[in-house]
């Protein structure tokens, strides 16, 4: 099997225990997942590997990930609780880890302090044996910045959101910036801007070919940096508060949703392979 033919998807369905995420996926026919941590929650490693899924990655929190850039003592403390991910991880198996750079549509200055403090996080995933893919999100000023400090670290790379990239970032073409640093995949749609100005509320997370990126040419982006990792996918199949773009999945049951979501991962999987 071709690296590019793995193909995982996180555990982001409200109301339905991990763990039983997991097993609704590996009986639809999914070979992968990752998933979240939480700090002083065990990882599911043996669970997804009794079901004979590949456990693909991690997503490291990122609610006050803001704060690795401030100037005060909550930033190290910050920064224990990503170390904390790490070893987690690498304990698990897990040899890659996603992180944001920032939280916050208004945050837009990046302080050599947190700079710093990634760098320490950077430092214990070498000692881990972990790889970290920064993703982009809203501010990309920070992760311009954590690139041009570390990205010629092996351990240290890019983590491509194609609906962050859509709504957040203005359709930007970050493949051509950061392609030839990138570990993974975070594919997802939606319909960019929906309200008065762009939110949270944006990122959809919608199933590919259901939003408005074009994802024929998503593939020829992806091919044209050489990528042939696993392809993951991060969707959400409730509505975010106050808008409707996820309501044609509200009929669906999980079962019927996570195979939707499958059908969709393979249309895609074709595409790469043109």
């Amino acid at each position: 099997m071709k690296k590019n033919e793995i193909l995982a998807l996180g555990t982001g369905i409200a109301d339905i225990p991990v763990l039983e995420q997991i097993e609704r996926m590996a009986a639809a026919g999914w070979n992968g997942v990752f998933t979240a941590w939480h700090d002083g929650e065990e990882l599911p490693a043996k669970r997804i590997r009794d079901l004979g899924l590949h456990y693909q990655s991690v997503h490291a929190e990122f609610y006050h990930i803001d704060r690795l850039w401030e100037n005060d003592a909550s930033g190290d403390e910050e920064a224990e609780v990503h170390i904390r991910c790490l070893r987690d991880s690498a304990q698990a198996g897990v040899d890659l880890v996603v992180m944001h750079t920032i939280i916050g549509m208004d945050k837009h200055t990046p302080t050599q302090i947190g700079v710093d403090r990634f760098g320490r996080i950077f430092d214990k995933a070498k000692e881990y044996g972990v790889r970290v893919a920064l993703e982009n999100t809203e501010g990309l000023v920070y992760l311009d910045t954590l690139m041009q400090a570390y990205g010629e670290e092996k351990h240290v790379g890019f983590c491509i959101d194609t609906g962050h990239e859509q709504c957040y970032n203005g359709g930007a073409d970050l493949l051509a910036k950061y392609g030839n640093r990138l570990f993974c995949t975070h594919l997802n749609d939606n319909m960019g801007q929906t309200g008065e100005e762009i939110t949270w509320l944006d990122d959809a997370h919608m199933l590919p070919f259901d939003g408005i990126i074009d994802w024929k040419h998503t593939a020829k982006r992806l091919q044209s940096v050489g990528f042939d990792g696993e392809l993951s996918f991060e969707l959400i199949k409730d509505d975010r508060p106050n808008r409707t773009t996820n309501a044609i999945y509200a009929p669906l049951t999980i079962d019927e949703y996570v195979a939707l979501a499958l059908q969709r991962a393979k249309k895609f999987a074709a595409l790469m392979r043109e």
